[in-house]
């Protein structure tokens, strides 16, 4: 009888430690840059193309609607990508062996375009006041983010920052929730950084306005095209300003995985950020790793065009 090894990539015992001490691991090589960018000019002609899209365009909301998130549910490449067994085997030693994609978004930043807050997120409460993940357990859960870098992303460009160790603290309570405001972008100055965090401020959410994240421990975490991070949400962190030339895009795609246990937008048919409301009726989590035996969440799967259907 022949059998056929499966590969795994998994973290390795270091990689594992490391990444319950520091909240972050990597960055790992998914895709040479030259792969990464012909795969994304290909691609990004399909995210232009709605037709399958699970929310429908608000035309109200200005620049930053969230009307491209879950696009892994109808662009073939995405949805491909956020089940390359290189992230959910290294998911599972964090996650355990069931893991759901539970969001993706997208992270532009163009040349000229300030930096993010630092920030935290457990049930990423902070812009509705409504919790969008709640883990069985008491105290804090939040999700583990894998941050791919679509284009380069140093330090000129607007980058990654980590605060080591922060994962274990929430020094931000999202059920203040945050207010919006268009003006604050790209105009405000902090700790003699321009940052800001898309229209709010996430200074409103501190527990202790004196007790912040400190700058002075902050590590950069600069990626080649084609590299991704994981870490998880609750750990501090923050990008630097694109300093850039305007016509240079630093582009980043964070997919969100939690495991099943996990109640996914619990008690509200809508997601409201960004000045934007939108309704999670097409909407439903991809299960990349194992089973889901509680039944607790919508899922979707995506055919061979992208197109989501439900399967439970």
């Amino acid at each position: 009888m022949i059998t056929t090894k499966v590969e795994s990539f998994s973290l390795t015992d270091a990689e594992h430690r490391f990444f319950e001490e520091n909240g972050y691991v990597g960055p790992f090589t998914l895709y040479q840059p030259e792969e990464m960018e012909r795969i994304w000019n290909k691609a990004r002609r399909q995210v232009f193309d709605r037709t399958h899209a699970v929310y429908e365009i608000d035309m109200h909301s200005g620049p930053n609607n969230i009307a491209n998130y879950d696009r892994h549910l109808d662009v073939p490449f995405l949805a491909q990508h956020v089940a390359r067994p290189e992230i959910v085997d290294k998911l599972k030693a964090a996650l355990g062996p069931d893991v759901l994609c539970w969001r993706t978004e997208f992270f532009p930043k163009y040349g000229g375009d300030e930096g993010t807050d630092w920030h935290q997120a457990d049930t990423f409460a902070m812009a509705s006041g409504k919790p969008q993940i709640i883990w069985p357990e008491t105290g804090f859960g939040g999700t583990v983010t894998v941050w791919t870098a679509f284009t380069e992303a140093s330090e000129k460009t607007g980058c990654l920052r980590f605060q080591p160790g922060t994962h274990k603290k929430m020094f931000y309570d999202e059920m203040k929730k945050m207010s919006y405001d268009t003006d604050r972008v790209n105009r405000t100055i902090k700790d003699g950084v321009r940052r800001g965090f898309f229209g709010y401020d996430y200074t409103e959410l501190l527990i202790d306005p004196h007790v912040k994240p400190e700058e002075s421990k902050a590590v950069s975490i600069p990626m080649k095209a084609g590299q991704f991070v994981m870490f998880w949400s609750t750990l501090a962190h923050a990008s630097f300003p694109n300093d850039a030339e305007a016509n240079v895009l630093r582009l980043g795609f964070a997919s969100r995985y939690v495991p099943p246990c996990v109640k996914i937008y619990p008690d509200t048919t809508v997601i409201e950020e960004y000045g934007a409301s939108l309704s999670l009726d097409k909407y439903g989590a991809v299960l990349v790793g194992g089973e889901d035996n509680y039944g607790y969440n919508r899922l979707l799967q995506t055919t061979t065009r992208g197109t989501p259907f439900v399967t439970v």
